[in-house]
């Protein structure tokens, strides 16, 4: 089963959806035949709130499934209702991004591009920090709570199945000093650091790539069961997009393609970082 209440709720809503058009009806034929609304209906297959195993139960009845296939939604919509790490941290993990962590902790593969910032995956505590006290008018408690946060999910790149990391990021991420020069010689010692792993492969786009795609920052997660499609996440200072269309994964699988064959390889990438830790020395 997938490996967070999260990806858990997104795989039974998933296979909710599957079930009523295999049967070729709507929403509102559905609800009527188990005197529910439409509305419910919509609610349970695009993962809006919790799950009752109940509902579950009469929604599987109503399409006359197997004993087994039943009893393994139920047990899925049991398993969405648990609460993941992340819940401990209450505001500073939103609720919109509250979505993405559950979603990352369960990805096999993740492809990012950054064109501002380090990824957070790749973030230093420190850095992290900055970050957070620039863009939010927080306590200090509230900034260790969101840092604290960041470094935690970090955790699933050095763990026993840890997802496959192919990180972009352009090379003015290495030139904006964050901080201070000590801060930024520290976040790039990290990117040596994860670069290094058999997990993760960490790309530049230089200055000089001429034109390519003008995506922003994104995310693409991928899921190591097949019927779980990709997601791509673009996220802003108070609110995000999950994006989970074939058309728009191809779209954005695309650019993130045309991107990586613009960036410098692994190796010259890593030489750049060094370039720019000597650059700060100076």
């Amino acid at each position: 089963m997938p490996g967070s209440p999260t990806a858990r709720r997104r795989r039974l809503a998933i296979e909710l959806k599957k079930l009523r058009e295999e049967h070729q009806l709507t929403c509102s034929q559905v609800g009527e035949g188990l005197d529910w609304s439409g509305s419910k209906v919509n609610r349970l297959e695009t993962g809006q709130g919790r799950v009752q195993p109940s509902d579950v139960d009469a929604l599987c009845r109503f399409y006359g499934t197997s004993d087994e296939l039943r009893e393994l939604l139920k047990e899925l919509a049991k398993q969405s209702k648990t609460r993941g790490w992340w819940h401990a941290y209450g505001s500073a993990v939103p609720s919109w991004f509250s979505v993405y962590v559950g979603l990352e902790q369960a990805a096999s593969g993740l492809r990012t591009y950054e064109c501002e910032i380090v990824p957070g995956l790749l973030q230093t505590a420190e850095y992290a920090r900055e970050l957070h006290l620039a863009t939010s008018p927080s306590t200090p408690e509230d900034v260790e709570r969101v840092v604290s946060v960041r470094m935690e999910r970090q955790a699933i790149l050095t763990s026993a199945s840890p997802p496959d990391l192919w990180a972009i990021v352009h090379e003015s991420v290495l030139r904006h000093v964050i901080g201070n020069a000590k801060l930024m010689r520290s976040q790039c010692e990290r990117l040596l650091e994860m670069a290094a792993l058999k997990n993760v492969t960490i790309q530049v786009l230089p200055f000089d790539a001429g034109s390519y795609p003008a995506v922003g920052a994104l995310t693409i997660l991928a899921f190591p069961d097949q019927e779980d499609p990709d997601v791509v996440y673009r996220d802003g200072l108070t609110d995000a997009v999950y994006l989970e269309r074939p058309e728009d994964i191809a779209w954005y699988s695309k650019a993130f393609d045309n991107l990586r064959a613009l960036s410098m390889s692994p190796q010259q990438s890593s030489n750049l970082i060094r370039q720019a830790m000597q650059g700060l020395d100076g």
